[in-house]
């Protein structure tokens, strides 16, 4: 399994609506692979906010660099 063909199922995989053998191949290859790793446990941590309503309150600094970098990205575009 690609990186490509794990994206193209993790909309069914958070469904629950994915095949065993198929879940199994995703499995692996989120262990096998850092960056789908992240972007499994990424989704999953927004959807669970998502769902729970849940408030997340950045640090200042954080908040700060954010804004800072949407800002320089808008600049000129706005």
């Amino acid at each position: 399994m690609t990186c490509t063909d794990f994206l193209s199922q993790l909309t069914d995989y958070f469904d629950g609506q994915i095949d065993p053998e198929l879940l199994d191949e995703v499995q692996k290859h989120v262990r096998e692979c850092h960056h789908c790793e992240v972007v499994l446990d990424t989704t999953s941590k927004t959807i669970s906010i998502y769902r729970e309503h849940e408030i997340y309150e950045f640090p200042q600094e954080l908040r700060e660099r954010l804004h800072s970098a949407i800002m320089a990205k808008c600049k000129g575009r706005c």
